[in-house]
């Protein structure tokens, strides 16, 4: 239990219904569809696409979509892969005989074809209860209407609002040419036209005529090689998730082309050491972790790509690897960084889960990668392209090296977790790289330290990346002092460290759901 003194969230318990999510418009309006009779499928649905209003810097219809979903009345589960593929004319080669070495960030060759609105369709048309239209009416609604920009957004977008490039972009998303204000009001009226579309045609809406043709003359025009035909090809695909155990607790994640085979990598090389022996908050466990993630996440970078390109999973989920990479680390002297290959630093994402009354869960996540992507919109309606292509490699030869057709290594994963008593747990972590990182972290604050959703969401955290170790203010100096002693190279950074939601779907129904105060969002349920 927490201390009452301090300040802190209480974890939020249900019975009927809930969701977690970063924004709490989002979580009414995901409430709101299932009191009115819509599932979990369709309230994750209506409330992931409002995000992209509410926070347009980390999501939108322009986006990549993943989906981990426990079908209702029973264990199964299923997995959607919603992340786009390059156009057909994208080539490493063009790329690097112009002189790049790494993926250009914010051109319209990193910008993939969005697959979100492919997986939400899709979603929606195998899963969903409620009429499209109806999912889709509260983000019509305060597209038009406009949303106050939350302190945290308005945080993020004044951090980022130099990325915004072009005349499209930034007469949308800036005010007077700034990020606006908390409490200004945000709206986006071109994308309310295009999710009536949606809402009249379903996937067609949105990868064919009017909408599509906007989304390609905007990115040709640009210098992309975006045709038509590479829109009206994208499609989600249903995919058979990885499950992996930990110390009795089994972690389900999606496969390649996400990183969530680098958390369970990372899982087993921890599970070679005795955590709970540890201080949860000491420079010991803080140690090992950082560690354990320079390996998994070298690995990562090594092996991780298009499915269709990946040989190398089986050695990666592999406990002997585990055990050979784990012997590497040495518990006194922070080791140097693993080589990584040259794809991007991934940053920005929304992670959403909803619960309905029977038991139907969604582990959702939506994002435009880079902090509002590649900068880029569309002319006519506004859409902002992501630069998920800007996760390949132009290393040639490497599994993840950019093509047409082909879907770049991808950071953002959906999780959930199934408990020795046989309770689940939908969670995830928001924090691009971190993710992974993320996901190991929250698993062995369950199992290791016993911790529920809300004290792991509260826990401060640790992330070792690019030579450095990002720490957070709520560890204190003797921990930062024993770290320095180990050689790690500490840094604070200006906004904290990624976010994350979870519900637990407990043996006797109840629900109890955490939401991460890092961000501006609320766990709600009825």
């Amino acid at each position: 239990m927490r201390d009452f003194h301090q300040p802190g969230r209480s974890a939020v318990f249900a019975d009927q219904g809930m969701c977690a999510t970063s924004h709490p418009l989002a979580a009414q309006t995901a409430i709101g569809i299932l009191q009115a009779g819509g599932n979990a499928v369709d309230a994750a649905i209506g409330a992931a696409i409002l995000l992209g209003f509410c926070e347009p810097q980390m999501t939108g219809i322009g986006g990549d979509m993943f989906a981990v979903i426990k079908t209702p009345g029973s264990d199964d589960i299923i997995g959607l892969n919603a992340s786009g593929r390059a156009p057909a004319g994208l080539s490493a080669a063009a790329l690097r005989a112009a002189g790049h070495a790494t993926m250009p960030l914010d051109s319209p060759h990193a910008v993939t074809v969005p697959g979100a609105i492919a997986g939400f369709c899709k979603l929606h048309g195998d899963h969903g209860r409620m009429p499209l239209d109806q999912v889709l009416a509260p983000a019509i609604h305060y597209a038009v209407a406009g949303i106050p920009v939350a302190p945290r957004v308005a945080a993020d977008w004044n951090e980022s609002a130099a990325s915004l490039k072009g005349e499209a972009a930034q007469s949308r998303f800036l005010m007077a040419g700034h990020a606006p204000r908390i409490g200004a009001r945000f709206a986006a009226p071109g994308q309310a036209e295009v999710l009536k579309r949606i809402a009249a045609q379903g996937r067609a809406g949105f990868y064919e005529g009017e909408v599509a043709a906007d989304m390609v003359a905007s990115l040709r025009a640009l210098g992309g090689t975006h045709t038509e035909a590479d829109f009206a090809a994208q499609q989600a695909d249903y995919v058979t998730p990885l499950r992996s155990q930990y110390r009795g607790a089994e972690l389900i994640e999606l496969p390649p082309n996400g990183q969530g085979a680098a958390a369970m990598l990372l899982l087993n090389i921890l599970e070679n050491f005795d955590l709970a022996a540890l201080d949860p908050w000491g420079a010991e466990r803080v140690h090992l972790e950082a560690e354990a993630t320079k390996l998994a996440y070298d690995a990562r970078n090594r092996f991780l790509a298009d499915p269709d390109h990946m040989t190398r999973l089986d050695h990666l989920l592999s406990k002997d690897t585990a055990r050979k990479l784990a012997a590497l680390i040495d518990p006194n002297h922070a080791m140097a960084d693993a080589n990584r290959t040259s794809e991007a630093v991934h940053k920005e994402t929304i992670y959403i889960t909803v619960v309905d009354r029977d038991h139907m869960a969604v582990s959702m996540i939506y994002s435009i990668f880079h902090s509002f992507g590649s900068g880029l919109a569309s002319d006519k309606f506004g859409i902002l392209f992501h630069n998920r292509g800007a996760g390949f490699t132009l290393a040639e030869g490497h599994a993840n090296e950019a093509a047409g057709g082909k879907r770049p290594m991808h950071t953002i994963i959906p999780a959930m977790l199934k408990l020795a008593d046989g309770s689940v747990m939908p969670f995830g972590v928001m924090g691009g790289a971190y993710q992974a990182a993320g996901h190991a972290r929250f698993v062995t604050n369950v199992v290791d330290y016993g911790l529920r959703p809300q004290q792991v969401i509260d826990a401060p955290r640790t992330f070792a990346e690019l030579g450095e170790l990002k720490i957070e203010r709520g560890y204190g100096a003797d921990v930062r002092a024993a770290l320095e002693a180990k050689g790690h190279k500490l840094v604070t950074p200006n906004l904290p460290i990624g976010g994350s939601q979870a519900i637990h779907i407990h043996p006797d129904g109840v629900l109890e759901g955490g939401s991460d105060p890092r961000k501006d969002g609320i766990a709600l349920g009825y």
